[in-house]
């Protein structure tokens, strides 16, 4: 047989050659160095047949793919330190029982049902352990049973986790292992589909293991919950150094715990999970963000409305939320029997405002927005903080539109991303074009296989028309219609949906909607669904770990605070305080005991933006002396130019600061 090289050359071969034999006949040098195969696109390791005609890739050290094979590898190397450290102080083997161990992004974890809890010291005496196990440089041998040995193997050993997974394969199937290790009972071996790399001794140092979690096996809160042992693995000592600032960037920024100092929300178990309660420092954020949407808006030409909180059932079944939103929703309640739910959307509402009186062509495009409040059934596993909650206000809105206006109104949504982004200083996002996928349709997309190609057309003309960048992903569109989500990666390098843009071709008629053109005929609106601020938990959530506690001027929930040396300078202290709230600033007031430099200590510590020391000179001047997070201090400014370039800032919603003259 012969298979392809990238290259082109065709290379021949003996029938049922490996990746090792083909590295072999290219040369010695790349047999040594070899590593893994890529097959027709897919990663394969050494030790894998190739089938005649395909296109073969040898990879070394120098390739990234590599780096999954080696991770792979490591979550092996990692159970057999996890066995041999817990044997080694008396437990017997078959007391030490695996789940699973893949590779994730930046590494890999494993699932252990094992005789005691570990702890953080563990982690370090089993890391030991791994590395010498790879100094070690035991081989990687792949070997295969029928699937009732294989039963067999595991049941012999008392290991539901691993005979579980082999019961879950089909009748008749050939079950994989690894063995580290030249013969059996030597080493570790592991049920495993690979690939692997040939040998322990080419794993790179640069790995860590970083977190003990507990994990229900499968998934599953019924089932028997496991340790979890995460790790992380890098080709080089500078991206694992790189990997750990993050992550404890990613810690120090987390919205969760800045939430809690900063006293923007908590969390109380007899309301419920996911359902956060803003403190007025987080109201007056969700105040300032909603402002901003307004004005924005108001100068689109939007219209504000409002709606709700429930309805009648057969509002969700007329737009179609029911059966395909169900899953989603809260259960419904009954009241004079009629079955109401909570709104987890505000589209049909909008639609019953856009029927409550006949439309004109000239009333197109109409643009309906409301900050209504939904609510929505995540699952319990799935909560986070302010990123992913139960209860949402939601920047949104419906436009209603003719075919010919669609395009335009399409990239003015799109602009006003881009807008908002400029803004926040968000530079770091991708749009995702979010298309059905056919096999879903009836199921999870509406049934209107013709409807939905020519929309996604029409949506994806419009993009390319705009000059937007974007990339196409199947089976991620709403159920009525393809979208646009905007995927954010935050400053601690989590990724996840801001803003999204979507067309409906579905609920106009169901609802019936209709507009009476210029000919005098009836006509359906387009619509599109947009919400570039996403809601006000995931946009203050996001913003927090954006900037880290640190906000711009307007944003900040206290702009000044106002520390007096001593207490007689108190009544000027006030008088200040007093000046900048009357043009609209948010200023107080630190009278309390403690010494100057633990007043301006606490306000470093809560962000406040610019922290303003007044004493006796300030009082005989009229002047103040600050020191700022966003500019260089001053001593003896003017308090009228004080409270005027404040003002500016937050007038213009400045990110970067001009220093007072």
């Amino acid at each position: 047989m012969h298979v392809l090289l990238p290259d082109g050359k065709r290379l021949e071969l003996s029938a049922g050659a490996t990746g090792a034999d083909v590295a072999a006949a290219i040369g010695p040098g790349l047999a040594r160095a070899a590593l893994g195969i890529r097959v027709d696109g897919r990663l394969r390791d050494l030790q894998s047949e190739v089938d005649g005609g395909a296109t073969v890739a040898i990879l070394t050290s120098r390739d990234a793919e590599v780096i999954e094979l080696m991770r792979h590898t490591l979550a092996h190397v990692l159970a057999q330190a996890v066995r041999e450290h817990l044997v080694a102080e008396g437990a017997a083997p078959g007391d030490v029982r695996m789940g699973i161990g893949p590779t994730i992004e930046h590494g890999f974890y494993y699932d252990f049902d094992l005789p005691r809890s570990l702890t953080p010291d563990d982690l370090e005496q089993i890391e030991v352990r791994m590395r010498a196990i790879v100094a070690a440089d035991l081989p990687l041998g792949r070997f295969t049973l029928p699937r009732v040995e294989a039963l067999e193997r595991y049941r012999t050993q008392g290991d539901p986790y691993k005979t579980e997974l082999i019961e879950d394969l089909p009748e008749g199937e050939t079950i994989s292992f690894y063995r580290q290790g030249a013969e059996e009972g030597v080493g570790f071996t592991d049920l495993c589909r690979g690939p692997h790399v040939p040998r322990t001794g080419v794993l790179p140092p640069h790995f860590k293991l970083t977190t003990l979690a507990g994990a229900y096996w499968r998934g599953d809160e019924s089932r028997p919950m496991l340790q979890r042992i995460y790790g992380v693995a890098f080709t080089s000592a500078e991206a694992l150094e790189e990997h750990l600032w993050r992550v404890d960037e990613a810690k120090r920024r987390d919205h969760r715990k800045l939430g809690a100092e900063l006293d923007i929300f908590v969390l109380d178990e007899d309301i419920g999970p996911g359902l956060p309660l803003w403190l007025p420092r987080g109201a007056i954020m969700v105040e300032e963000i909603e402002r901003l949407a307004k004005e924005v808006e108001a100068r689109g030409g939007y219209q504000r409305v409002r709606s709700p909180h429930l309805s009648k059932e057969q509002l969700f079944l007329k737009s179609g939320h029911l059966p395909y939103y169900e899953h989603d929703m809260f259960p419904a309640m009954v009241l004079d029997d009629v079955k109401y739910y909570v709104k987890p959307m505000n589209c049909p509402f909008h639609h019953k405002i856009f029927a409550a009186r006949p439309r004109s062509y000239r009333d197109l495009p109409l643009r309906l927005a409301e900050y209504g409040t939904c609510y929505r059934y995540e699952d319990h596993g799935a909560l986070m903080g302010l990123l992913r909650v139960r209860s949402m206000q939601m920047n949104d809105a419906h436009i209603y539109c003719t075919p010919e206006q669609f395009e335009a109104e399409f990239l003015k949504v799109i602009g006003l991303y881009l807008e908002y982004f400029e803004l926040f200083g968000i530079d770091s996002y991708v749009m995702r074009f979010s298309k059905h996928a056919p096999e879903g349709l009836g199921k999870k997309y509406v049934d209107e296989g013709e409807l939905w190609r020519s929309t996604e057309d029409m949506v994806r003309r419009a993009l390319v028309a705009g000059d937007v960048s974007f990339y196409e992903a199947d089976d991620e569109a709403a159920f009525y219609g393809p979208k646009i989500d905007v995927q954010i990666k935050s400053a601690i390098g989590r990724e996840f949906t801001l803003a999204t843009n979507q067309v409906d071709f579905v609920q106009p008629g169901r609802f019936d909607l209709h507009y009476v053109d210029e000919h005098g005929e009836r006509k359906t609106p387009l619509c599109i669904h947009r919400a570039p601020l996403s809601t006000h938990e995931r946009m203050v959530g996001f913003l927090i770990e954006h900037y880290g506690g640190d906000f711009p001027l307007w944003l900040a929930p206290e702009q000044v605070r106002i520390v007096p040396i001593a207490d007689r300078h108190l009544p000027y202290a006030d008088e200040v305080a007093e000046a900048l709230r009357a043009v609209g600033l948010r200023a107080e007031v630190d009278g309390g005991n403690d010494r100057m430099n633990a007043k301006v200590r606490a306000a470093e510590l809560y962000k406040v933006p610019y922290i303003a020391v007044v004493g006796d000179k300030e009082h005989d001047a009229r002047t103040v002396s600050f020191r700022s997070r966003r500019e260089e201090a001053r001593n003896g400014i003017d308090l009228e130019a004080f409270t005027s370039h404040l003002r500016e800032q937050v007038a213009t919603r400045a990110s970067n600061v001009t220093p007072i003259a």
